[in-house]
C-alpha cells in the first residue's frame, strides 16, 4: 500500500471519528489489559501502554504509541504526550486518570493536513475516556524513570528486647507500667496502655486476658497467666465489637495447596513486656535445617525469621524489616544494614523457604518491587462543605516542642495537631484541616506551611509529614499520603517499619497511644503490604488491634488482625495464591485506602468514571509490545529485537536488546541527591500553594509545576537504555499483576475488593 493510499484512508476515517459517536464498549472483566481499544465505524484505534515522563504529587506525565486502522488496512502509528491528575486506591490496587489532558499529537506517517485532524479527534475523545491501569504496572514504570527515593535519615535502629523461648509463646505489650482506667458501670477495670483486652476485678483482685479462643487469669498484670475454660459472662461482655466493615474469618479454610491449615491445641504461655519486646519461639530445641546449596541454615520449628551463617557462626533475624545479627540467640543484637548482609542472603531463591527475607534484602526483585511501592501516594478528592472534624482533648488542649523545628504539637488528643504560622493544623486520616483555634472550627486546609515537612523521625507526629494537599478548587481539594503515613519508610535500599523510636503515649483521664514499632513480628507481603503476627501462631490465641473503645495503638493504621499460616505464605503467594499465608493482610488490604474507611467515607468524593465512557476493552490478539521514544519515533519489540516504524512498515534495527540488566537497583540514595520523581522519604518541604514532589530529597526543594516536564528521564543514556527501561518496566508490571490476581487477592472481593485489574 503506498503511502499516498494510507494518508487517504486515515482522512476517510477521520471523517468517520468526527461524525460519528464512539460505539459502545464492552467492558471486559479483570483479565482487561493493554492496548486498549477503540472500535468505530470503519476502523479502530488503539493505545498502548503508558510510559511514565514524570510523577509529581498526584500529576502524572506520560506518553504512549496510538495507531490507527482503517478497516483491514494497515495501520498507521502515532505518538501522545498525556498529563493527567491520578487517583489510587491500594485497596483494589488500581489507578484512575483524571484532568486528562493531551499535551502533544504526533503521527510521522500523516500528512500534515491529517495529522492536524488526527490531533484534535485525539485531544477531543481521550479525555473522555474511563482509563485506569493497574497500581502494579504503574510501581513497576517508575522502575524506568531517572529517580529513586532516598533513604530516610535518623531512623532509630537499636534492637528492642529480644526473648527467644524454646515453648509455645505470646507476646503482651504495654507501653509502660499498666493503665487502668475504670469500665464505667461494669464493676471492672480496664488496662488501657495495651492493644490486648486485659481487664481487672477488683474485688476479686484477679486480671482477665482476652486470647481470643481462650482466656487466661492471673494475681498480677505481668502474671504469671493460667487459662481459663469459662470467664465470667460480665468480663467477656467487655470485648468492644468488630467494626462495622469487618468480616468474620472463614475456619478450616485450606491452604494454597489444598491442605487444611495446620492447628495446635496447646495452650500458649503468656509473655508480658512493658518496654520494646520481640519474642521469638521455637517449638522445642532449634531445629536448623539446610537453606538450599547456600551456607546459611535456617530455624526450621519457629515461624520468625531465624537464619545462621555457617561460616561466622552468626545468627540474623528479621523484625519490623530490620536485620539484627549475634552470636548467640540470647544476644547481645547488633543491627546490619541491608545492603552489608553475607552474600549468601541474596542467593536465597523464591522456592526457598525462607523465601520471605526477600524483601528485606538488598539487590533482590522483591526488595525493589518495594521500595516502588513506597513510592506511589494514595490520592483523593475532599469535598469541601462534606468534610468535617472534631479534636477530642484530654481537657484543655496542651502543646510542647517538636524538636528542630519551632512547631509545637498537642500532646493531650490522639488526633495530631500541630501549630504553625499561627494556625493551627489538624491530620486525620490522612486530610488535613486547620482553624484559628485548637477547638476549631475545622475546614479542610489547601495549603500547608512548609515548616511541618521537616517534623524529625523523634516525634511523635514524624507520620504527618507523608500527608500532602496537591491542589485545590473552590469545591474540592486533592490530597494524598505515601507509605511513610502508615509507618513504612524505605532505608538504604529496602523498606523497613517504623521508625525504631519510642513515644510515650499521652497519661491522664484517658489513654492516648502513639505509633509503635515492635512487638508483633510485622513483616510484608507483596499484595497486602506491612501486616502484624503473633510470636507464636498455630495455637488457640488471637488477637486484633484498633477495635475501637479503648484500643487504639497503631493509630492511623488502623484495625488489623491475625490468621494462621503466617510464615510461608510469601513464596506460596507467588507460586499458587498466598492462601494460607499472611491472612493478617486480608484484613490489613482494606485499611490500604484510608480515604475508603469509616472516618472518610462522607468526606471523600468518588469520582471513578464521572460520566466518562466506558474503559476501553483490551485489543485482541495484540501484544503490548508497542512504545514510543521522547521525540514520538515508534518502535516494536518482538523476539528477534526492536524495530522501528518507518514508511508505514517495520524495519529491523541495531538497538541492543537487554531483558534486565538495564534495571537499575534502588539506590541508597546518598545525601544530597535529587532525584525528580516517586515517593519522597524525606518530603521535599513544598511552599504554601505548591504541589509537593513525590520526588525522594534529602534537601528541602521547591517542585515543578505539573506542566513543567524539565525533570523528565531523557538525560539518562541512550535510546536504546530507555526503550529497554519501559520494555523491562512494562515486563514487570505485567508479571506483578498477573501475581496479584493469581493470588486470588480479586476474587470476590475477598481480598479488598478486587476489581478491574490492568
Amino acid at each position: 500500500m503506498v503511502l499516498a493510499d494510507v494518508r487517504s484512508r486515515l482522512l476517510s476515517l477521520i471523517a468517520v471519528l468526527v461524525l460519528l459517536p464512539l460505539a459502545t464498549m464492552a467492558v471486559a472483566d479483570e483479565q482487561v489489559g493493554w492496548p486498549r481499544q477503540i472500535d468505530v465505524t470503519g476502523g479502530k484505534v488503539l493505545i498502548y501502554q503508558p510510559q511514565l515522563d514524570s510523577f509529581e504529587g498526584d500529576s502524572l506525565a506520560w506518553r504512549a504509541a496510538v495507531s490507527v486502522t482503517v478497516g483491514d488496512g494497515e495501520a498507521g502509528f502515532g505518538a501522545i504526550w498525556v498529563t493527567s491528575r491520578i487517583e489510587t486506591d491500594r485497596e483494589t490496587r488500581m489507578v484512575s486518570f483524571h484532568d486528562i489532558r493531551v499535551e502533544r499529537v504526533r503521527f510521522p506517517e500523516a500528512s500534515d493536513e491529517h495529522q492536524q485532524k488526527l490531533v484534535e479527534l485525539l485531544e477531543r475523545e481521550i479525555p473522555t475516556w474511563d482509563l485506569t491501569l493497574a497500581l502494579d504496572r504503574l510501581a513497576a514504570s517508575m522502575d524506568a524513570l531517572d529517580s529513586k527515593p532516598a533513604s530516610v535519615t535518623d531512623l532509630k535502629n537499636q534492637p528492642p528486647k529480644i526473648l527467644f523461648v524454646q515453648e509455645p509463646a505470646v507476646l503482651i505489650t504495654l507501653d509502660g507500667k499498666p493503665q487502668l482506667r475504670d469500665a464505667e458501670g461494669t464493676g471492672y477495670m480496664l488496662v488501657v496502655n495495651t492493644p490486648f483486652l486485659i481487664a481487672f476485678e477488683s474485688a476479686s483482685k484477679t486480671y482477665y486476658l482476652d486470647g481470643g479462643e481462650i482466656w487466661y487469669t492471673a494475681a498480677e498484670v505481668m502474671g504469671p497467666w493460667k487459662p481459663i475454660e469459662n470467664p465470667p459472662a460480665d468480663v467477656v461482655a467487655l470485648r468492644p465489637p468488630p467494626p462495622a466493615d469487618a468480616e468474620p474469618e472463614e475456619p478450616g479454610e485450606a491452604d494454597e495447596a489444598g491442605e487444611e491449615a495446620e492447628t495446635d491445641d496447646r495452650i500458649p504461655r503468656v509473655v508480658v513486656a512493658t518496654e520494646p519486646t520481640e519474642l521469638i519461639v521455637a517449638d522445642g530445641e532449634p531445629a536448623w535445617t539446610p537453606l538450599e546449596d547456600s551456607a546459611l541454615l535456617y530455624m526450621s520449628n519457629t515461624e520468625s525469621f531465624v537464619l545462621l551463617e555457617v561460616d561466622s557462626q552468626r545468627y540474623f533475624i528479621v523484625l519490623s524489616g530490620r536485620w539484627y545479627a549475634s552470636k548467640s540467640l540470647d544476644g547481645p543484637w547488633s543491627f546490619i544494614s541491608a545492603d552489608e548482609l553475607p552474600e549468601a542472603f541474596s542467593e536465597i531463591t523464591l522456592e526457598s523457604e525462607m523465601a520471605g527475607v526477600r524483601p528485606y534484602v538488598s539487590g533482590t526483585d522483591e526488595a525493589r518491587d518495594a521500595v516502588l511501592d513506597n513510592m506511589i501516594p494514595q490520592t483523593a478528592e475532599v469535598v469541601r462543605k462534606d468534610a468535617k472534624l472534631e479534636v477530642a482533648y484530654d481537657g484543655e488542649a496542651k502543646f510542647e516542642p517538636i524538636e528542630e523545628t519551632e512547631l509545637t504539637y498537642a500532646v493531650n488528643t490522639q488526633t495530631p495537631v500541630i501549630f504553625a504560622d499561627g494556625k493551627y493544623y489538624a491530620c486525620d486520616q490522612a486530610i488535613w484541616f486547620v482553624a484559628a483555634s485548637p477547638d476549631g472550627p475545622w475546614k479542610v486546609a489547601d495549603t500547608i506551611p512548609a515548616s511541618i515537612y521537616s517534623i524529625p523521625p523523634s516525634s511523635p507526629v514524624y507520620n504527618v509529614r507523608y500527608v500532602y494537599v496537591y491542589d485545590s478548587t473552590p469545591d474540592v481539594v486533592y490530597v494524598g499520603y505515601t507509605p511513610g503515613y502508615t509507618g513504612s519508610y524505605v532505608y538504604h535500599s529496602t523498606i523497613v517499619y517504623g521508625t525504631g523510636y519510642y513515644y510515650s503515649g499521652w497519661y491522664g483521664s484517658y489513654y492516648y497511644p502513639r505509633p509503635a514499632t515492635w512487638g508483633f513480628q510485622v513483616r510484608w507481603n507483596p499484595w497486602y503490604g506491612w501486616s502484624f503476627g503473633l510470636s507464636y501462631s498455630t495455637g488457640p490465641f488471637t488477637f486484633s488491634i484498633g477495635r475501637g473503645g479503648y484500643h487504639g495503638w497503631w493509630g492511623p493504621r488502623g484495625y488489623g488482625g491475625y490468621r494462621h499460616g503466617y510464615r510461608h505464605g510469601y513464596r506460596h503467594g507467588y507460586r499458587a495464591g498466598a492462601r494460607a499465608g499472611y491472612r493478617a493482610g486480608q484484613h490489613q488490604s482494606r485499611n490500604n485506602n484510608l480515604y475508603r474507611n469509616q472516618a472518610n467515607r462522607d468526606r471523600v468524593s468518588h469520582t471513578s468514571g464521572g460520566g466518562k465512557r466506558a474503559a476501553p476493552a483490551t485489543a485482541q490478539n495484540r501484544a503490548n509490545n508497542v512504545y514510543t521514544d521522547r521525540n514520538g519515533d515508534v518502535y516494536r519489540r518482538n523476539d528477534d529485537g526492536w524495530q522501528k516504524r518507518d514508511n508505514n512498515s517495520w524495519s529491523n534495527t541495531d538497538l541492543p536488546t537487554d531483558r534486565g540488566g538495564d534495571r537499575e537497583r534502588p539506590s541508597s540514595g546518598a545525601a544530597g541527591t535529587r532525584p525528580s520523581t516517586g515517593a519522597s522519604q524525606q518530603p521535599a518541604r513544598p511552599e504554601s500553594g505548591t504541589r509537593p514532589s513525590t520526588g525522594a530529597s534529602q534537601q528541602p526543594a521547591r517542585p515543578p509545576a505539573s506542566s513543567d516536564h524539565s525533570r523528565q528521564s531523557s538525560s539518562r543514556g541512550s535510546n536504546s537504555s530507555n526503550l529497554n527501561r519501559d520494555y523491562n518496566a512494562r515486563s514487570s508490571g505485567t508479571q506483578r499483576t498477573n501475581n496479584y490476581r493469581s493470588s486470588g487477592a480479586s476474587r470476590g472481593g475477598s481480598r479488598g475488593g478486587g476489581g478491574r485489574r490492568r
